[in-house]
């Protein structure tokens, strides 16, 4: 392919990453504007991948060698089966238990970065870990608080932020990739 070949493909697939990032940038404000409908679409998403992950170890139990292997795989798809049946029969007792779920998360992180933080405290910049353990454990903290009333926002919330963000890093990348393809060109 020719160098101005090359340059207009680079060119189009900028401007489909930019759509991409448009639309996660709407779909972030939008689950942020509507966080229990945001936070039922990630249980239900979530109980749908569970499901397939069970039928998953489910197919794969029967291709490892060793009754042992078997078991393990087959229970493990029992119990997968089980979780992802239960998020999508009880959505609401579903985002209840994903809201404590992600509230034992952030408290057992935000250990964690503090446990990292005075393992590195000599080095340069390890101050980042004191200051994301504490964010962290105080957002924990928060949820922990608040449930189960807080199952209502906190999940469709938070993954409407990271959507936004996400999408914001994508626009800000693709422009810049676009602005260097049609400098090149």
């Amino acid at each position: 392919m020719s160098a101005p070949g090359v340059a207009v493909a680079a060119n189009k697939m900028a401007g489909w990453s930019i759509a991409i990032g448009i639309l996660m940038i709407v779909a972030g404000l939008l689950a942020i504007a509507m966080p229990l409908e945001a936070g039922f679409a990630v249980n239900i998403f979530l109980g749908w991948m569970l499901l397939f992950a069970a039928a998953a170890h489910l197919i794969f139990a029967w291709s490892t060698r060793g009754a042992g292997n078997v078991i393990w795989k087959v229970l493990l798809g029992i119990l997968y089966a089980c979780a992802g049946i239960y998020l999508l029969e009880h959505p609401t007792r579903g985002l209840k238990t994903l809201t404590l779920a992600l509230a034992f998360y952030l408290l057992i992180e935000g250990v964690m970065e503090l446990m990292l933080y005075f393992g590195h405290r000599p080095g340069a910049g390890s101050g980042w870990f004191l200051f994301d353990g504490i964010v962290t454990l105080i957002l924990g903290v928060m949820v922990w608080l608040t449930w189960p009333s807080s199952a209502e926002w906190v999940i469709g919330t938070l993954v409407g932020c990271s959507i936004l963000f996400s999408g914001v890093t994508r626009l800000m990348l693709s422009l810049a990739a676009r602005h260097v393809v049609t400098k090149l060109a």
